[in-house]
């Protein structure tokens, strides 16, 4: 079966076409500047990579360029849109509506719809790249898969805000969490490794990238997991603040004349580590900047790991015990730095890394010593492998 992955972001399209029997990638790319000029960059396995600018007003013109790619003579996988068999969506907030993910239909796309105010820049355009692949792919079916889906299992008291209940009442305020497909799929690869089944182990996920979230993951099911309602609560991340007091927001808007919607952009776009660094959100140049003697960038590699220390201890806890720790995501998998300062003097929690193995990049491996009572391993995630995954399972039901 091939199956096509389609994940529409808010000005982006990114795509791959999985041969589901192999779980080889047949064909994947990117579609940029949506909305705004337009960029192209596809490739076929086995063929060049190709870039061409081509005008996207929208993502139903993006959604048009993927599958003429895809159906290109030269550079092309496919001969007809005939062979795509399903096609999975990533959609990032499915409420409390989806616990799981599910085959696309008018009451699902209803639903989807309803929690457009959850997440104003992503529901939206992903509504949008469905439609248009059902304009395009009229009979194929389509699955939709949440990234809030796999946190559904967390108690009430993780999910729970201390404000007054008719806010969760009314308005279904409460922590969401994100990144459900990736801590799902690297979370039973944990399992596997560590040679447990995942219905008896305590698992903690940090998934470290430009956005970054940890993930408490107790008998296979998330019970805690770091962001909230939104993607700006829990670690500082690239250019969001993470954590921080609430009433820091006004503040600094009495103290600059600024109103909520700015302070809101600042938190989101201007904080974190670039916010703290003053150089960048790339923590490879915060990397560089620390080794030149940059004292901000050092701050900012710092705050970030000791706050992703915090939460490793606080799951432990959590869950009453721990089995093992997979870092996974650009900086979780590229990171030596950050996964050595972030479990740093956790030996008395039976963590001890080995500091050869550690400098590890981008591959599967065990980074802990064999004394080491709690494993911590580097475990690639493979979000599109797992869309495929559950849209395969869907459809063959």
């Amino acid at each position: 079966m091939k199956v096509l992955v389609i994940n529409c972001g808010s000005s982006s399209l990114k795509y791959q076409l999985i041969d589901s029997d192999t779980e080889a990638v047949i064909a994947k790319g990117l579609c940029e500047r949506i909305g705004i000029d337009g960029k192209l960059t596809h490739q076929t396995m086995g063929k060049d990579k190709y870039t061409v600018d081509a005008a996207m007003p929208d993502h139903n013109a993006a959604v048009k360029f993927v599958l003429d790619a895809l159906l290109d003579t030269d550079k092309g996988a496919i001969a007809s849109l005939s062979e795509i068999d399903a096609v999975g969506h990533r959609i990032v907030h499915g409420g409390e509506k989806f616990a799981n993910s599910v085959v696309i239909t008018d009451e699902v796309m209803a639903a989807i719809e309803e929690c457009n105010d959850l997440a104003p820049l992503h529901n939206p355009a992903n509504l949008i790249g469905i439609r248009a692949c059902q304009a395009h792919m009229p009979g194929v079916p389509m699955v939709a898969v949440f990234d809030t889906a796999f946190h559904q299992t967390m108690p009430d008291k993780a999910y729970t805000y201390a404000i007054p209940y008719e806010y969760y009442e009314n308005y279904k305020i409460r922590r969401y969490g994100f990144h459900g497909t990736s801590h799902s799929f690297v979370s039973k690869r944990l399992a596997e490794l560590i040679g447990r089944d995942i219905k008896d182990t305590k698992l903690i996920v940090c998934h470290l990238g430009n956005g970054s979230s940890i993930t408490a993951v107790d008998g296979g099911k998330s019970v805690d997991t770091s962001m909230g309602l939104t993607p700006l609560a829990g670690l500082p991340m690239g250019t969001r603040s993470g954590d921080i007091d609430p009433a820091i927001l006004e503040f600094i808007a009495g103290k600059e004349g600024k109103s909520v919607e700015e302070i809101t952009t600042i938190l989101n776009k201007k904080s974190g580590v670039s916010g703290l660094s003053g150089v960048s959100s790339d923590f490879r140049d915060l990397d560089a900047g620390m080794k030149d003697g940059n004292d901000r960038c050092r701050l900012a590699l710092d705050v970030f790991c000791y706050s992703v220390k915090k939460y490793i201890g606080a799951y432990a806890a959590a869950m009453g015990d721990l089995d093992a720790i997979a870092f996974t995501a650009g900086i979780g998998e590229n990171n030596p730095y950050v996964r050595r300062v972030s479990t740093m003097d956790l030996s008395f929690m039976g963590i001890d890394i080995d500091e050869t193995k550690n400098e590890i990049r981008g591959e599967e491996q065990k980074i802990s010593t064999d004394a080491s009572k709690v494993q911590v391993w580097v475990v690639p995630t493979n979000e599109e492998l797992a869309i495929a995954r559950e849209t395969v399972e869907l459809v063959t039901k």
